[in-house]
């Protein structure tokens, strides 16, 4: 059977909006503005409102946001920042490329994210800052970082690549977005993202004026106001205005996608919730959940073998991620076997990810299912 099934849709979704987007092309092309032009600021403008932010710097991708927001906290080489080991390996590359230091937190086993309970004890004089991933769709558990922030007068960079639209809410009742609580936020725009471009590009979030100046003169090659002037040392870091249009497309839908996706997972769940050799995703009272990926734990050491069965059956599957960043050979220099990762050492032989995105039919929905339980 051959339902083209596919971990991401994006033909599928772009059949949908494809006039809209062809003609704001052409609106570009016709006014040669290929580079920040209107439809950059209107998207900039969608996001702010969105996202309940009062800054938003554009910028060319993900990785790029993560740098520019280490870059315009003043940090220096050898500063040490607080990350987790179980996330893509983007957030540690930063820091590592910026001479600092990254000191690896192992995953909370429920949420995947970083581990709350396990960064004080690593936090020392020369700690500067603190990145938590919101992984998978779900924000962590911002209020404790942001109480050991203020503790200890960290920095706090939150790597929303995945988490966009989540919404947390604190003991107080506050509800913030993901990328909104911190000193800053920063997300990534990659095709396969909820909000994605059909290339790369990124953005960077602040509540802070100053940080926001720093910001978005960093991304354009250290100008902090008057063109050819360049006041500290920047990089050349921009959204192009032909994904702005793509952007601007889907961000009006975004919550919609947030509740197909939503209703893939609750699909899922249903589904599989009396298989004692599966878990299914934990979800956080206090985070709401925007599925960027359903990520099971298969508890029968049986993952590789289901994956292969999968794949067999013509239902593709993922491993995010097979190796914790504190094993990786890039990495293995800042990996202190005195540090307890077991959580993520374990996830990394558990976790394995269903297709979920914004285009899958009930006879798709149907197929995945029914040959998991026939496995």
């Amino acid at each position: 059977m051959n339902l083209n099934i596919q971990m991401v849709d994006t033909k599928s979704q772009f059949l949908k909006i494809k006039e809209e987007i062809y003609k704001g092309f052409e609106e570009v092309f016709e006014s040669s503005q290929f580079i920040n032009g209107k439809q950059v600021k209107e998207f900039t403008e969608a996001l702010k409102s969105f996202t309940r932010a009062k800054h938003i710097i554009p910028c060319a991708n993900g990785t790029d946001a993560i740098q520019v927001a280490l870059m315009a906290l003043g940090l220096e080489p050898g500063d040490e920042v607080i990350v987790p080991t179980w996330t893509y390996v983007a957030t540690a590359e930063v820091i590592a490329l910026l001479k600092l230091k990254p000191i690896f937190i192992d995953a909370d086993y429920n949420t995947f994210n970083i581990d709350v309970n396990k960064i004080e004890e690593k936090i020392t004089s020369k700690t500067k800052a603190i990145v938590p991933v919101h992984l998978y769709g779900q924000t962590c558990e911002m209020e404790k970082i942001m109480e050991l922030a203020k503790k200890y007068n960290l920095f706090v960079v939150e790597d929303t690549a995945q988490a966009i639209g989540s919404e947390y809410t604190f003991s107080d009742g506050a509800v913030k977005q993901a990328g909104t609580i911190g000193n800053i936020g920063t997300t990534s725009f990659y095709p396969s993202k909820n909000l994605g471009a059909y290339g790369d590009g990124g953005a960077i979030y602040t509540n802070d004026d100053d940080l926001a100046v720093r910001l978005k003169g960093i991304c354009h090659h250290g100008e902090l106001g008057v063109k050819y002037y360049h006041d500290i040392v920047g990089c050349n870091s921009r959204l192009d205005t032909l994904q702005a249009v793509i952007l601007n497309a889907k961000i009006k839908r975004l919550k919609d996608y947030e509740t197909s996706r939503n209703e893939v997972a609750d699909f899922y769940d249903n589904a599989l919730k009396e298989m004692d050799w599966i878990e299914t995703p934990f979800r956080s009272k206090n985070s709401t959940h925007v599925f960027h990926q359903y990520t099971m734990k298969i508890k029968n050491g049986q993952r590789e073998a289901l994956k292969t069965y999968l794949q067999e059956k013509e239902i593709p599957s993922m491993i995010y991620y097979p190796m914790p960043l504190h094993f990786q050979k890039a990495y293995a220099m800042h990996y202190n076997a005195s540090y307890d990762l077991s959580i993520s050492e374990k996830l990394s032989k558990e976790v394995l990810s269903l297709p979920i995105h914004t285009e899958m039919t009930e006879s798709q929905l149907h197929y995945i299912v029914e040959t998991i339980k026939n496995f």
